[in-house]
């Protein structure tokens, strides 16, 4: 969701870096300066871990301390006053995406608090609220994300959200923990999410088929775990439909899939139409009644759509898309229709590379642009001209210009857009974000003259 990185000379000499013990905070606004990194400990540039303060139940001051980070079930945020943490696992970073269908009116509600506790914790990315739920992606240290979480699901109900959680490398998070809370022009534009921009929107759907009357918290198909994906789509009988768009198919999909290539999840439901139908004649011919010339009719043989498959297998980036979908096609007659649980990412997460039925990269829609198995970084990086996966062969085009077109959309701009394109990409290079040195900063933060630029990191 978040759209500006930094070019890509820049991010692959950051995160190819075999260690962190020299770091820039911003390679435009600090061309020949490096802080040094003490032993054990990330640079000095870091900020300190977030203290929020609260008070107990009497009414007794308090302090929150985001510093400290746990691993396994989830456990009560520590309230206590004592001293800040000084260990470096503080500042690790997760990416959880998440989403819930629920009957839920009032989303609107939840809007500002949630927008507010993320901001407070420094917890990133971008979240949907719409009457059918929740859908999101954030992004901070694995105690801030709980919390969040644990906000979320204390209404009823939104409890039980399906969630993926995907790492952070230690290159991204020192990038990351770049930003500080007086400037937004830190070195966190190749970060993952930027902690200080989270979006909370208010949506008619959490994501968007179209059609109102289609709702998974009614019916939905069944849910395949991915150790057994692999059986279902191995089989000759089961049709396996990827219900992502083909910017998305383009740089990888599962052996032997369907791409029905639509630019929109709108488009869904009109290629199920146009490709099936629910019934047909034995020998998959029906014939029409044609009027000739003379007025008279004719009898035509017409080759009709293919039948209903009885056994489809869906599958897309986090299983989202798949719950409407597999919704949509069992308001079709459907019979039997499966989707895959938690998507590529958990396939890509627990099935090995040797026992993968996956064949290229997974497109992701935040920073990190694609992932491979594991949930590694991949290779693809992000045309901000359209905002579709690019490889290093596409960049080596002379359609692609970076920031401003690519191959895939080079055709479809005119002069004029590129030009545009062109004028926030300078703005960009020269005060590390579009819009200016004082975009993102609030209210109270005292305005700095660009000769004053990098005392402010």
């Amino acid at each position: 969701m978040l759209r500006c990185t930094a070019p890509p000379s820049l991010s692959r000499r950051m995160l190819s870096s075999p260690s962190l013990r020299s770091i820039t905070p911003n390679p435009r606004l600090h061309p020949t300066s490096s802080i040094s990194e003490p032993s054990n400990r990330h640079p000095q540039l870091f900020f300190n871990p977030v203290r929020i303060s609260l008070c107990d139940s009497h009414g007794v001051p308090q302090s929150m301390t985001l510093s400290r980070c746990f691993s396994g079930q989830t456990s009560p945020v520590p309230i206590s006053s004592s001293p800040e943490s000084n260990n470096s696992d503080s500042q690790i970073l997760v990416v959880v995406s998440f989403y819930k269908f629920a009957d839920f009116p009032d989303h609107a509600r939840l809007r500002q608090p949630l927008k507010l506790l993320c901001e407070e914790l420094r917890v990133s990315g971008g979240i949907i609220l719409a009457p059918e739920g929740i859908n999101g992606s954030i992004c901070g240290t694995r105690e801030s994300v709980e919390k969040v979480l644990a906000f979320i699901q204390s209404d009823d109900r939104l409890k039980g959200l399906r969630r993926v959680e995907s790492p952070v490398s230690p290159e991204e998070e020192a990038i990351h923990h770049g930003h500080t809370s007086s400037s937004p022009l830190a070195a966190g534009e190749d970060a993952p999410f930027r902690w200080d921009h989270v979006r909370v929107k208010l949506k008619k759907e959490i994501v968007s088929l179209g059609i109102p009357a289609v709702s998974p918290i009614e019916k939905v198909g069944k849910y395949v775990s991915p150790r057994d994906w692999n059986a279902l789509i191995s089989d000759p009988d089961t049709v396996v439909i990827d219900v992502r768009n083909n910017y998305e198919t383009r740089i990888g999909k599962f052996k032997g899939a369907v791409d029905p290539r639509t630019r929109a999840f709108r488009e869904f439901p009109s290629w199920v139409e146009d490709e099936f139908q629910p019934s047909e004649p034995e020998n998959g011919h029906s014939e029409v009644e044609v009027y000739g010339a003379n007025g008279s009719t004719e009898n035509q043989l017409e080759i009709s759509k293919p039948k209903t498959p009885q056994r489809v297998a869906m599958y897309c980036t986090g299983g989202i898309r798949c719950e409407k979908a597999s919704s949509f096609l069992l308001s079709k007659g459907f019979k039997e229709v499966y989707h895959l649980e938690g998507g590529i990412l958990k396939y890509l997460e627990e099935v090995p590379e040797t026992k993968s039925l996956w064949e290229g990269e997974c497109f992701v829609f935040d920073k990190r642009v694609s992932v491979e198995h594991g949930l590694a970084q991949g290779t693809h990086k992000l045309c901000y001209g359209c905002k579709q996966p690019v490889s290093d062969a596409d960049m080596e085009s002379p359609q692609w210009e970076y920031g401003v077109s690519c191959p895939y959309c080079y055709s479809s701009k005119s002069d004029e857009e590129k030009e545009r394109a062109r004028a926030r990409q300078r703005q960009f290079e020269t005060w590390g974000v579009i819009g200016g040195p004082d975009k993102g900063r609030k209210p109270d933060s005292v305005k700095q003259s660009s000769t004053q630029l990098p005392n402010s990191i």
